[in-house]
């Protein structure tokens, strides 16, 4: 594992995860794996379970652990290439990045869609100049377009949850919000569910599909009710438009998930990747009922960081 960006870096995501399951069982079993080894972990962006959870994954591994909150502690930076810089940009990425590269065995990043250029999103402008210029593994701590170890932590959550034999029925469905927020999470989670070995499918408001290029051939419905119908799991998230893109539009019916819709699924256990606007995108009876397996969820954030790491530190002793 060169870089962890997306699923597709994942060699066999069924082997992960029980990697991952067996680490849960014993996250100190290696505590001395990354010995004389450091990763950067930057975030340009806020953060909670992802920040402690790397921090926490890496140090159960041995690693030094060096924390740039960029956005704050950082001098301002410029991403774009043959610019004069001549305004308030002081360090260009490329520098910065470099840098890291002296200091660090594996660099993680944080860095959120600007949700102001469709183009620049999709092609993941920062990401890409962390792949560009980096010499050491890089490690996405959620992009502009997608979040790998929430949807690891996701994938290993539902696989410790499911006991019978039979495939389950897991829906991601879409919930209201104050403001447009990206679409990062909706399509990581739904590249991964696609590499699951379950019946998977979508349901959001007409206008709110997501990007075809994530979906693909996934049943998207329009009709709430309709799509919670037997559901084992069902992953509550807002995300705005993409067609037009980063807009929140008008919807109808509730899409909040509360107690009586939860009766249509198969007692399904909900899941959220936090923070949650709680009894807008997500009813307090539900986030605090027996059906929430949210906090084991975001609990799991730590053994998705920490099989990643595990399988860089392999790659980095080799």
């Amino acid at each position: 594992m060169k870089n962890f960006t997306s699923v597709y870096d994942i060699n066999n995501l069924q082997n992960t995860i029980a990697k991952a399951l067996k680490i849960k069982e014993n996250p100190l079993e290696n505590p001395t794996k990354g010995k004389g080894k450091t990763i950067g972990l930057v975030f340009l962006n806020s953060s909670l379970r992802t920040r402690l959870s790397s921090q926490i994954a890496a140090q159960n591994l041995g690693l030094n652990v060096l924390i740039l909150n960029a956005a704050q502690e950082a001098w301002n930076l410029e991403f774009a290439d043959g610019t004069v810089m001549n305004g308030d940009t002081v360090e260009h990425i490329k520098d910065a990045i470099e840098v890291l590269n002296q200091y660090c065995d594996i660099i993680a990043v944080r860095c959120f869609a600007g949700m102001k250029s469709k183009e620049e999103d999709v092609n993941e402008s920062i990401l890409s100049q962390f792949l560009k210029h980096a010499k050491v593994p890089v490690v996405s701590l959620e992009s502009a377009t997608r979040h790998p170890l929430q949807s690891l932590a996701d994938c290993i959550t539902i696989t410790a949850n499911w006991k019978e034999n039979r495939k389950p029925k897991v829906v991601l469905t879409w919930a209201p919000h104050i403001k447009p927020i990206a679409q990062a999470v909706g399509n990581s989670f739904t590249e991964w569910m696609q590499q699951m070995d379950v019946d998977f499918v979508i349901t959001n408001p007409e206008g709110y599909d997501l990007d075809k290029n994530f979906t693909k051939d996934t049943p998207v419905i329009h009709k709430q009710d309709e799509a919670l119908k037997d559901a084992d799991f069902v992953y509550v998230k807002n995300w705005s438009s993409f067609d037009d893109y980063a807009k929140v539009l008008e919807f109808e019916d509730n899409w909040m998930l509360t107690n009586e819709k939860l009766e249509l699924t198969n007692q399904a256990k909900v899941m959220h990747c936090l923070p949650v606007r709680r009894n807008l995108e997500l009813s307090d009876e539900v986030m605090d009922g027996e059906n929430s397996i949210i906090y084991q969820q975001a609990k799991n954030r730590i053994f998705s960081a920490q099989v990643v790491f595990n399988e860089i530190l392999d790659e980095l002793n080799l």
